[in-house]
């Protein structure tokens, strides 16, 4: 199941060319060859160039889908654990801190 989200998302990642910077969106096609929108890249004929700088496919590097950006779901296991929070838990975990520091902060002044 996973090989097939991954297929499925590779579909739709953009790719941009290193020359020159134009980027393939599979959603638009491409105009050069008259390519149909919806497309994969990995579908594109091997003689098709980028249209701006007519370089190959293979000058090509995948940057990720335009939804998000490129590696975020990759990153989400590094660190402490606190990349799989909800914003909510979040925002409860720093102010959180916050106010439990603020109390420790008021607690000096009772040692008189």
């Amino acid at each position: 199941m996973s090989e097939q989200l991954t297929e499925a998302t590779e579909e739709q990642d953009r790719y941009e060319c290193r020359a020159c910077g134009y980027i393939y969106e599979p959603k638009k096609g491409s105009s050069n060859g008259n390519i149909p929108p919806g497309t994969a890249f990995s579908d594109l004929p091997s003689g098709w160039r980028c249209p701006v700088c007519t370089a190959t496919k293979v000058q090509f590097v995948n940057v990720g889908p335009a939804e998000g950006p490129s590696g975020f779901k990759e990153n989400l296991g590094y660190g402490f654990g606190v990349n799989t929070l909800t914003p909510s838990q979040k925002n409860i975990l720093i102010f959180g801190a916050l106010a439990a520091g603020f109390l420790f902060f008021l607690s000096l002044y009772g040692l008189r």
